[in-house]
């Protein structure tokens, strides 16, 4: 079913029992021709590009859960593509302008809002730097706009200025930049996807791989064993595990990122801000709540929950520029599970195992890459060549010394 406003009134005049379910509950076919391990936004997208652009409709994702229980329904919705590294800034531009259009192009309301993103300086070598991203991001076309101390005020008049231990100096602006509705990303991916006769299996868990004479020939799962001529994983903090099945040993570690939801108040915040003195960053819903995040915890875990001293670092965060949210009581927290590569940058590439194709790495970056990382992916998947925006995220930069490190911080996961 199309869904319009013909459709809606269709619905209504039936007393809404004519909806139809937005995808199938399909059961496993032995063969397929593509396998994407992965029921979140990035696997889905696969799917659906694959499907969508060029014609491979054999396809089947698997999810060893629900679509959308992992990383995917656990961020805080940020949108944006104000980076500054050939590679990463054509990319997440690439990505962007998949935004916004996502909404025609799926006929489904992912609540893409475009509501600005700022990022906070506090010094003037932050201010620098922040010139310097600004001017690398206005020579590829992409809008920035460095604001100083009175544009930060007049636009955002609830921060403190006077009293704050690191003062506001001013902020990088990117209008396009804001957030989207993540629930309503997969469902949108997973409904377009199913309509072109994409084949989305739940509670279906990998278990294994099925290799013969080097190559992929499919998988093991709790539901039975799978074929298919290529396999793709997208499964952001079990990377390392599922690529051990192949004999893999990925150059990523995995950590908690741990996000939160206050009580809804009247609204307050316009857009999406980010602390520069710390690692803050905070929008508000459109229920009325603030969704906030800040640091990985610190060391390595499989576990979708953080600690406490995390928590308390990132309210820190919070109030050191907006003392006022103290008094508002935590709704709820949750805990991803994030993919830190050696150098900060995805990793979208074949694998040494013949048939198989990996899309991991994320870092913080995941859920703004999801409509181009399921381009990119699917075009690597199809045609066996990287797509041109994401032809630097390859998998052995860690041995030529190709890295993409956006933050400038070296080899040390955690840091990125």
């Amino acid at each position: 079913m199309k869904y319009s406003s013909f459709s809606l009134l269709r619905a209504a005049l039936s007393g809404h029992r004519n909806w139809k379910p937005a995808w199938r509950d399909a059961p496993p076919k032995p063969h397929y021709d593509v396998i994407i391990v992965g029921g979140g936004g990035h696997g889905l997208a696969t799917a659906y590009y694959l499907a969508e652009r060029y014609g491979i409709r054999n396809v089947a994702v698997l999810e060893k859960g629900w679509i959308g229980s992992g990383n995917a329904g656990r961020n805080t919705t940020i949108v944006r593509s104000n980076y500054m590294l050939p590679g990463n800034v054509g990319f997440y531009e690439f990505s962007m302008k998949l935004w916004e259009r996502m909404e025609q192009d799926l006929n489904y309301n992912t609540m893409v809002s475009q509501r600005g993103v700022i990022n906070l300086y506090h010094s003037d070598a932050q201010r620098d730097a922040f010139a310097r991203r600004g001017n690398a991001m206005r020579i590829n076309g992409i809008n920035a706009e460095l604001l100083d101390a009175e544009q930060i005020r007049q636009t955002l008049p609830f921060l403190d200025y006077e009293n704050s231990r690191f003062p506001v100096l001013g902020g990088l602006l990117q209008r396009r930049g804001g957030t989207a509705r993540h629930d309503a990303v997969v469902w949108g991916y997973a409904r377009a996807a199913d309509r072109l006769g994409v084949d989305i299996i739940q509670n279906c868990e990998v278990t294994g791989v099925v290799r013969q004479g080097g190559r992929i020939t499919g998988v093991e799962t709790t539901r039975g064993t799978i074929g298919a001529a290529k396999v793709g994983f997208a499964v952001a903090g079990n990377s390392s595990r599922l690529a051990a099945m192949a004999g893999l040993r990925l150059p990523i570690e995995s950590h908690v990122l741990q996000a939160f939801v206050s009580e809804a108040i009247k609204p307050l915040i316009p857009g999406v801000i980010t602390f520069g003195a710390g690692h803050f960053y905070v929008s508000q819903s459109d229920k009325g709540g603030l969704v906030f995040g800040g640091d990985i915890d610190g060391y390595n875990s499989y576990a979708q929950r953080g600690n406490l001293p995390v928590v308390e670092d990132v309210c820190e965060g919070g109030m050191a520029i907006m003392p006022m949210i103290g008094r508002l009581r935590m709704l709820r927290a949750w805990g991803g599970v994030v993919d830190m590569s050696m150098d900060g940058t995805p990793i979208i590439d074949r694998t040494p195992v013949d048939g198989l194709y990996l899309n991991a790495g994320w870092c913080y970056g995941g859920f703004k890459a999801t409509p181009g990382s399921g381009v990119a992916f699917a075009h690597l998947i199809a045609r066996d060549e990287p797509h041109e925006e994401a032809a630097r995220f390859r998998l052995d930069r860690f041995r030529t010394g190709a890295v993409i490190d956006e933050k400038g911080q070296g080899p040390q996961p955690n840091l990125h």
